[in-house]
């Protein structure tokens, strides 16, 4: 395994989740300033400030110690999550007009759905960037070998078959491939295959297999056992590498919602959730890889808070765009002791969450095997 220096785990890690709250928190500010809202406190991590500064619109912008998120509060808040303020009705008629709980419904979804779209565009733009730099993979989906004792070959599968699809869905290049069968679980896949100008409906069980990266870390995924011919890159325009970075950020949302149904359904277990610790981890061990591969990483983390974001939880933006719909549909606002227990339920979740994925960041960096030999 490659010596990563301890220090780079911080550093990395900052790197990326820096960014990306910034980006995230920049998307509900400036389209409230669109809206006319204004924002009383723009802040980079929670607790104490550690820097600050008010500008001339009277918006305090400051960093706090702890680097786990961000938040916009904008006037009429009582606090970082919007809920309103009991006297923001109070105000002088010209101050009220700027709070955030006197606007129409529609201008605050659109003000918070702003956070984790940016989060999606500032993805996009990453992918564009890294495609019209490297280029992008075009390496057809064509079998250039298959493997001995694997899923493809008991189905029959030879070399020059083409999978034009998989469960429905097409397979343009062959990176497709893997993505569409890795975290299925091993599930039966229906492949359409074209042999020679032959089409060929094949059914076969992906298997699972348990592998060990550089790094150390262990993990699962299933494969049906093929490889590719000689990779293949194009060159393209920014259009071009704007569209394909939409079509592959659209392909890790609908992934991260699948392994997100399986936790819920239990077919996947929360061992495998991670949280800040992990993500400190890989951004480290992506560093050691790379710029193109650190870029790719923030991509990559940008889109699941992006996501996250977007669950029907209270305190999330999620939660928050289900109270506005219910406000749309109603007419008014959903009872306030309604929200208050809502939000109440959400943050027992949100903390339940952190203290599950904490406990098995934990163990993935080794601290609950080095007790159980402190105290064998």
């Amino acid at each position: 395994m490659p010596d990563i220096p301890l220090w780079l785990y911080p550093i990395a890690f900052l790197a990326v989740l820096g960014p990306l709250v910034f980006v995230h928190e920049y998307g509900h500010y400036i389209v409230g300033r669109w809206c006319g809202v204004k924002a009383d406190t723009f802040s980079i991590g929670f607790g104490r400030k550690i820097l600050g500064w008010t500008d001339k619109r009277g918006t305090e912008w400051k960093i706090g110690w702890l680097p786990l998120g961000g938040y916009v509060q904008f006037a009429g808040d009582r606090d970082a999550v919007s809920q309103p303020d009991a006297d923001w009705q109070q105000l002088p008629a010209e101050q009220k007009s700027h709070t955030f709980p006197a606007q129409p419904v529609w201008k605050r979804a659109l003000i918070v759905l702003a956070g984790p779209v940016t989060n999606f565009l500032f993805a996009i733009a990453i992918f564009a960037a890294l495609y019209m730099t490297y280029g992008i993979p075009q390496t057809p989906p064509v079998i250039g070998a298959v493997e001995v004792q694997s899923a493809a070959q008991q189905a029959g599968l030879r070399v020059g078959d083409r999978i034009v699809a998989i469960n429905g869905q097409s397979m343009d290049i062959f990176d497709d491939i893997p993505r569409a069968v890795a975290y299925d679980l091993g599930k039966p896949a229906d492949l359409v295959i074209d042999r020679g100008g032959e089409r060929l409906d094949i059914t076969l069980r992906p298997r699972m297999i348990s592998e060990t990266d550089q790094f150390g870390n262990k993990g699962e995924r299933a494969v049906i056992g093929i490889r590719s011919g000689a990779p293949v890159y194009t060159a393209v325009g920014p259009v071009t590498a704007l569209q394909t970075g939409a079509a592959q950020t659209w392909g890790i949302v609908r992934l991260t919602g699948n392994i997100l149904g399986q936790f819920v359904t239990g077919q996947r277990s929360v061992k495998e959730m991670g949280g800040p610790i992990k993500i400190a981890k890989q951004s480290g061990e992506m560093a050691t890889l790379g710029i193109g591969m650190l870029i790719f990483f923030v991509a990559f983390i940008s889109i699941n808070l992006g996501f996250i974001n977007l669950l029907p939880l209270p305190m999330l933006d999620g939660g928050h765009l289900l109270f506005y719909a219910y406000e749309a549909i109603r007419r008014r606002p959903a009872p306030p002791q309604a929200q208050e227990w809502a939000f109440r339920f959400g943050f027992v979740a949100i903390v339940t969450l952190m203290l599950v994925v904490t406990f098995n960041d934990l163990g993935s960096i080794g601290v609950w095997d080095g007790i159980a030999r402190l105290i064998g």
